[in-house]
């Protein structure tokens, strides 16, 4: 045991590469080691396995499981946890360099296995959700101006944000795919008086939904669907389309199809704003990654991420021609910063209602995907593309200040004078 602990010791020392790592170390048998005197991070480790373990590869993957299942005790913030957990990380790589937050594989997602993922992902608890989402219950991320905003109006300037890039009309039909628990219909039918289908596979967030909008008086403006996006039966029916923090659990290999069920629906002339997680780097969509395990087996079964080139590519093989892109990255590090605080500070009633192992999966995914964001291991993105089937332009605007303005956009129209 001995002779592994040292050379567990030596082997992150060396990978350091002179580099602090401000963590103590307390091993099974009850020595200790301290890699820095200024110590940040006590971690408590109860079994030699975990070292083996760590000395094979994917030391996130590892430290992950151990902190939710028990074996492994950490005390600490959680932006110092997870800085000596990247250390160690670079210390113990996984098989292929580390990035993004997903296993980036072709999964099958049937129906049925994709219902089975949304359910255990979403359907944990309404009353959970609630104790750290915004007033609006929105599940993605928030858009903020100054930094300094509370997570309710990060997630209205969000909602409203996207209303204004859509340039939602009273009467026009949006649909929302994977509507979670109805926050941008609701901000949509209420702002912006369109009329609504909002599909999701999760069975709580469409009982939730579907009596928040009686609730809400809105009833009979938007309808609440359970429903696979693949069963949509609307063709060339809507004005506009939304997705937001949805296209992750599509998978890579269904990306056609997606596009290809929200080119149906769309009428020409269109437009769809698709919001998720994208791929940091080109080649991060392949092969296993550091997390990716421990993100797989707990938090988001099947997930994939696309690079962006990916996402524009499949856009344009389904005539969605793209109009405007926006990056979000700093906005997803802020609102998981918010959602893991707000968690943190009704620790002892999400205990209560989901227990302390599915805290500790919460807890540490969000300050995780927090740290991944910032340090640009994973992306979020905004795009907006319009359905141009034909040889005529389709209508836009010349430039962007419609979405940060209430005047209406004017029409860009070639002026071909006298020629």
């Amino acid at each position: 045991m001995k002779d592994l602990r040292t050379n567990f010791l030596d082997h992150v020392k060396k990978g350091l590469n002179g580099k602090p790592l401000f963590l103590r170390i307390i091993f099974w048998d009850g020595h200790e080691y301290a890699f820095n005197q200024d110590i940040r991070v006590t971690m408590r480790i109860s079994s030699a396995k975990l070292i083996s373990r760590m000395l094979m590869g994917s030391a996130l993957d590892v430290l992950g499981e151990g902190y939710v299942e028990g074996t492994i005790g950490i005390d600490g913030r959680y932006q110092d946890i997870l800085a000596v957990a990247e250390g160690l990380s670079d210390a113990f790589p996984a098989k292929k360099p580390r990035s993004g937050i997903f296993r980036k594989y072709h999964a099958a997602h049937s129906k049925s296995r994709d219902a089975d993922a949304i359910h255990y992902h979403y359907d944990v608890s309404n009353d959970f959700y609630k104790l750290w989402l915004d007033r609006n219950m929105v599940y993605s991320c928030g858009y903020f101006k100054t930094g300094a905003e509370d997570i309710d109006t990060a997630q209205e300037q969000k909602l409203d944000h996207i209303c204004r890039k859509l340039h939602l009309q009273p009467g026009e039909r949006l649909l929302d795919i994977g509507c979670g628990w109805g926050g941008l219909l609701s901000w949509a039918a209420t702002h912006y008086g369109i009329q609504g289908v909002g599909v999701t596979l999760s069975e709580q967030q469409f009982a939730y939904t579907k009596e928040r909008m009686e609730r809400e008086g809105l009833a009979d403006r938007v309808e609440i669907r359970l429903q696979d996006y693949r069963d949509i039966p609307e063709r060339d029916y809507f004005d506009k389309v939304s997705s937001v923090g949805m296209f992750e659990h599509v998978g890579r290999a269904k990306l056609g199809e997606y596009f290809g069920v929200i080119n149906r629906v769309l009428r020409e002339g269109g437009w769809v704003m698709n919001h998720g997680i994208t791929a940091s780097q080109q080649d991060d969509e392949d092969g296993h990654h550091s997390g990716s395990d421990f993100m797989d087996k707990y938090v988001f079964p099947d997930g994939e991420i696309p690079h962006l080139w990916r996402l524009v590519l499949e856009m344009a093989g389904q005539d969605l021609e793209v109009l405007d892109v926006e990056n979000l990255r700093p906005h997803y590090a802020q609102t998981l910063i918010h959602w893991v605080q707000r968690l943190e500070a009704h620790k002892d009633e999400a205990i209560a209602m989901v227990g302390d192992k599915r805290y500790r999966i919460w807890a540490i995914y969000m300050a995780g995907c927090a740290y991944a964001f910032w340090r640009n291991w994973s992306a979020l993105h905004q795009v907006l593309a319009v359905k141009q089937g034909g040889a005529e332009l389709t209508p836009r605007p010349w430039e962007r200040q419609y979405q940060y303005q209430k005047d209406r956009f004017r029409l860009a129209a070639p002026d071909w004078g006298d020629l």
